[in-house]
């Protein structure tokens, strides 16, 4: 069994037993822990007001923190509980960290117990503590408003996973002495590639090696005097004194002058997404679709299960997957009724013979993300014990997987309530047929020449009918396909065969979710077909039998307690058709015209710039964007591409690792 991250001294001081020092003193007042984090971080990065002025960021619209080393998070809560209670604080705070050896919660809930105002912030961070392998993860705290992101690795590789323009920099770690890396010119010229110029680093660490690598990243630097026991800190401003030596690439992201008119076409879940997303963010958004009501296409879905997808490679899919579980589920909690709308159930997955084995590396680090039916131990029996409860007994040629954060979805209640969001207008029967450019701007027009909506940004998340829509505006469009699937659902069956069907979802070949509520009684789903190159949602009894066969495959029991549905009709069917790219990843961000240059930022995007700035007008039409290419995976994706585009848009920290974003990028197709 390898080693603990924590050792806990007898007076509370928390130890690395692998670097062998200190994570901070045990003292509560003066030299302490949360003491340092105030005078040597907050007060050093002028986060927190004092007699001579106001906290630096006060009135921005959002503020960005990077950390390089998270540790037991007393930084972070320390500066969570600072912008809590700060009247003027940014409306939103996004806060970076990397680190590469995670503490268990109860690390994290036992270092702040000392320190009764963070403890319940704490508590708060725990509940969100888990599946924290390697790479990037993002924690949605206070409804969205706080962004924590945590890069999960060693300091080089994983500052170069970090995306945004940072404002405040923490430059803390162990001891130079102990942990030499952490200090080195490439981890200093990482955090400077991150940092906004102009942006405060502070530390406790005064070592003239690093004061002198700070210098040569192009930080001005200054000591200070320090917290005891140490004599001196250290503080320094981002601000070298030569022009940036990077090209910006034809591909790169566009930043947005400001906060302008957004049009979306398409009322699903790509549409929705992005709308709230950049809603969140001040712009005035309106929806635009031909259906007479939101999530009529492939997001119209009955129900659907979200669960990540597995890999023994850990490919770029299943690395977005578990990012996409987490962000549809934090904006679920936010927006839904947890039991009515969607259910934190958990998911068991099937597998056939060989199929979808863990990745090596996961066997000594498996956690909540998944308990493997052949680890040993505790996770192996909780996963045996759930195959049984759903009537699917493992046996030695097959494998199963219990993902314990994940659960199912009502795909139209997360649309409506994304749509019904402040700053989202929806726009039923507008059939856009043209976008054309204006006088910087975009007017949306209807077949017979109608203006239908005019916006500096437009957003073309309409599925597989996002091809026409690009094709005719931009004269070329990414390689979309159809790609048609059909369901089946039905009431729940009496009393003494309802017992047979799972309280959870099961996924594998095929997927059932039953007891889901309803307006007219519990009901079930399963499904869904592929069928690739049909871009018709008509249903065809062909598929509907299909259903059925499956079913009776991936759970025996079930399908004898339901087969009489598919007799008496009481089993309906549903079919849809979505967008797919051939390396089965979506395309997100701009598509084309000439990009808008990073240095053409309006002051309503700079960090420091007071919220009453942050109007809605903008001298730039920004290119055509799109969001599209979700495939069968729109549930577990399209909350967390929206908020790809949004930081992309606004240079914010990304929710994912930057190589992983950038897969994404929709002008990955060449023109």
């Amino acid at each position: 069994m390898s080693e603990p991250i924590v050792h806990w001294r007898a007076d509370g001081t928390p130890v690395s037993p692998r670097f062998g020092d200190i994570y901070r003193s045990a003292g509560t007042e003066g030299a302490g822990g949360l003491a340092q984090a105030r005078q040597v971080f907050l007060h050093g990065c002028a986060l927190l007001a004092d007699a001579e002025a106001a906290a630096v960021w006060r009135g921005a619209a959002r503020w960005a923190v990077l950390e390089t080393g998270f540790g037991l998070g007393l930084n972070f809560l320390a500066t969570w509980q600072a912008w809590r209670n700060d009247p003027a604080r940014p409306r939103r705070l996004f806060y970076s960290a990397v680190e590469a050896f995670v503490a268990e919660p109860h690390d994290l809930l036992r270092s702040a117990a000392p320190f009764p105002e963070l403890a319940p912030l704490a508590a708060q961070l725990a509940v969100h503590w888990r599946g924290l392998l390697p790479g990037v993860h993002r924690i949605e705290l206070e409804g969205g408003r706080l962004q924590l992101t945590l890069a999960v690795g060693d300091a080089q590789a994983m500052l170069a996973e970090l995306g945004g323009a940072h404002d405040s920099i923490f430059l803390d770690g162990f001891n130079p002495t102990c942990n030499p890396e952490m200090w080195s010119l490439p981890v200093l010229k990482a955090v400077a590639r991150l940092a906004r110029h102009g942006a405060q680093a502070a530390t406790w660490c005064v070592a003239h090696e690093v004061r002198d690598r700070l210098a040569a990243c192009g930080f001005s630097v200054e000591r200070v005097e320090g917290l005891a026991p140490k004599h001196h800190a250290l503080r320094a401003r981002y601000q070298p004194r030569w022009p940036s030596r990077r090209r910006a690439a034809a591909d790169d992201p566009v930043v947005a002058a400001a906060p302008a008119r957004c049009a979306v076409v398409g009322a699903g879940l790509a549409g929705a997404s992005v709308a709230y997303s950049l809603a969140q963010r001040g712009w005035q958004v309106t929806v635009l679709d031909r259906a007479s009501a939101p999530a009529q296409g492939a997001s119209g879905l009955p129900a659907g299960v979200l669960a990540p997808h597995v890999s023994p490679d850990d490919r770029p899919l299943s690395r977005l997957t578990r990012s996409g579980v987490r962000a549809t589920l934090a904006r679920a909690r936010a927006l839904l009724r947890e039991g009515r709308d969607f259910g934190r159930s958990g998911v068991l997955e099937r597998h056939a013979e060989g199929e979808r084995r863990l990745p090596p590396a996961w066997a000594e680090t498996i956690d909540s993300i998944a308990a493997s039916a052949f680890t040993t131990g505790a996770e192996h029996q909780f996963t045996l014990e759930k195959a049984t409860q759903a009537g699917a007994p493992i046996d030695a040629r097959q494998r199963a997987l219990w993902h314990a954060q994940a659960g199912w979805i009502l795909p139209a209640a997360l649309v409506r309530a994304m749509l019904g969001a402040s700053g989202v207008a929806w726009q039923g029967g507008a059939d856009v047929a043209r976008i054309e450019a204006g006088h910087g701007r975009w007017v949306l027009r209807a077949a017979d020449g109608r203006a239908l909506a005019e916006a500096e940004l437009v957003f073309v998340t309409a599925g597989f009918d996002s091809l026409a829509l690009l094709d005719a505006a931009c004269g070329h469009a990414p390689p979309l396909h159809a790609l048609r699937g059909q369901v089946a659902y039905g009431p729940m069956p009496e009393a003494a065969q309802a017992d047979a069907l799972p309280r959870f979802p099961v996924n594998g070949h095929g997927s059932l979710i039953a007891h889901l509520p309803g307006a007219a009684g519990p009901w079930w789903i399963t499904g869904a077909t592929f069928e690739r190159g049909n871009a018709a949602a008509q249903l065809r009894g062909a598929d509907h039998e299909a259903n059925r066969a499956r079913l009776a495959e991936l759970l025996p029991a079930v399908g004898a307690a339901l087969s009489a549905q598919w007799v008496d009709d009481r089993a309906q069917a549903w079919a849809g058709v979505r967008a797919t790219l051939p390396d089965r990843l979506p395309a997100v961000g701009a598509w084309a015209a000439a990009p808008v240059s990073k240095q053409k930022l309006a002051p309503a995007l700079d960090s420091q710039a007071p919220s009453a700035s942050n109007s809605i007008v903008t001298t730039e039409r920004l290119p055509i964007h799109m969001l599209s290419g979700l495939g069968a995976r729109g549930l577990t994706l399209a909350v967390l591409c929206g908020e790809i585009a949004a930081a992309w848009l606004h240079d914010e920290p990304l929710p994912v690792a930057r190589s992983l974003a950038r897969r994404l990028r929709a002008a990955r197709w060449p023109n």
